[in-house]
This record gives structure tokens, C-alpha cells and sequence, in this order.
């Protein structure tokens, strides 16, 4: 099983431009076995095959690579403070952390059991420079302690563009990003105009591309944060799903 989830793996992450060293693949593969075990007693992930966590999972999350590579130059940092809000089951934050070992990582849940699993997760790969924060984004993003604390945020799969943009733009500190994870992202753009503006960013790049060896659509937005966000935002927990700015 292994070998099969390594050699897609290699495969997959040299399509986007990102070459693993032996030890990075060598902890993925450990993540990916860890994964599979926790999920038999635990719903993480509907993916457990090898191509599935390999492309579907590891690939998907490491096209954030160039990103922050580009924001270490951006922002003259080699240690950027990113916020993986909605984490799950560690997508992308774990994969970034294991290849970038020198981002300082924050994994945001709202389910405290998802995040003993990636505790346990990050003491087998002896992360150092990271820890989980239970809470939801809302109730966090108003807390002096995280908002506007960190170089980038991002998030995959969570909620719609206007929807993340208030979760997720409240972390970001001046100068930093959000950078959004999407599939066809067209009308979520569109419609993610007002929320960007009014939470302080400016949507500065959106990259459209097909995730090597599926058919299926990606997106990845950049939204730069120009200025605070005003001290309304975000709203009480529920309001940006019920009522998204528009």
C-alpha cells in the first residue's frame, strides 16, 4: 500500500511543481496510515484510498505551496503564522507543515475530537511551532489573542467565498492574506465582492487549474488585507452562513 500511495504521490506533487524530500514523503505516508487508522473508529474523511489521499488530499493541499513561498518573500519572513481555519482532518495545514516545517501553524476546529486525533498526528511527526485551537471561527476571529495575528489564513471545503471571507479575513493581519481553497469559483467571486471590500481585503490574484490526474476543478484565490476589519466582524456564531454579506 505504501509504495502505491508513494509513487502517486511523487507523481502528483511534481506536477505542481513541488518536490518532496524523502523525509517529507516518508511523514505523509505516516499521516496517511495514522489517518486511515483513526478514521475506522472515527468519521475524518469519506477518502481513504491510496490514489484518493494522495491527489484528493495531499496534492490538493500542497498547491498551496507556491503561495507561501511567495508570501515569505512578500513579507521578508520565513516563519509565517498561518491559521488552518476548519481544519478537519488536517487539510491542508498538516501536508503544508510537513513540507514547510518552518511555517508557525495554528489548526482551527470547532470538534475538539478532530484535534486530538492531529495532536497525535503532530507528536508522531514531532512538529515543532504549531498548536490546535477549539473554537469556531466567529467566536475566535473576535478574540484579541488570534485576530490579526496571522501572515495567512486559509481554508478548503468549509463554506462559500463570502461566507470564509468573514471567518477567515478577521485573522489576517495588514499586509497579510487569506488564501481560499475552491472548486469553480466564478459566481462565489462575484458574489464575494461586498464581503471582501467591507472585512478589509482586495482579491489580488485568482488561479484557475485541474488537479493533476482527475477532472476536477481548482481554484485558489488570494485576497490581500489592505486594512482592519471593522470590530463588528466577524458576527455571532451562525450569522455569515444565515445572512452573508452582499
Amino acid at each position: 500500500m505504501a509504495d502505491e500511495l508513494k509513487t502517486i504521490l511523487i507523481e502528483g506533487t511534481k506536477a505542481i511543481g513541488v518536490d518532496l524530500t524523502d523525509d517529507n514523503t516518508c511523514d505523509l505516508i505516516t499521516f496517511a496510515e495514522m489517518l486511515r487508522e483513526k478514521n475506522k473508529v472515527m468519521n475524518l474523511t469519506n477518502i481513504v484510498d491510496d490514489e484518493g489521499i494522495a491527489i484528493r488530499h495531499f496534492v490538493d493541499s500542497l498547491t498551496l505551496i507556491k503561495y507561501l513561498r511567495g508570501e515569505q518573500k512578500k513579507q521578508k519572513k520565513e516563519n509565517l503564522a498561518l491559521i488552518d481555519v476548519g481544519t478537519g482532518a488536517g487539510f491542508p495545514g498538516i501536508p503544508l507543515k510537513i513540507t514547510m516545517p518552518e511555517i508557525d501553524l495554528t489548526l482551527m476546529d470547532s470538534l475538539q475530537k478532530r484535534l486530538n486525533f492531529l495532536e497525535e498526528v503532530a507528536g508522531e511527526l514531532k512538529f515543532d511551532s504549531y498548536c490546535t485551537l477549539h473554537a469556531r471561527a466567529e467566536d475566535a476571529g473576535r478574540d484579541k489573542s488570534y485576530r490579526e495575528k496571522y501572515d495567512i489564513a486559509t481554508a478548503r471545503a468549509v463554506a462559500s467565498l463570502p461566507v470564509l471571507c468573514e471567518y477567515c479575513l478577521p485573522f489576517v493581519r495588514v499586509g497579510g492574506t487569506f488564501i481560499a481553497m475552491k472548486g469553480h469559483s466564478e459566481e462565489e467571486v462575484a458574489a464575494s465582492s461586498k464581503a471582501v471590500a467591507v472585512l478589509g481585503g482586495k482579491i489580488e490574484k485568482i488561479d484557475e487549474f485541474v488537479l493533476p490526474g482527475t477532472d476536477m476543478a481548482r481554484s485558489i484565490v488570494v485576497v490581500r488585507k489592505t486594512k482592519p476589519t471593522p470590530p463588528r466582524y466577524p458576527r455571532q456564531a451562525g450569522k455569515p452562513t444565515k445572512n452573508p454579506i452582499a
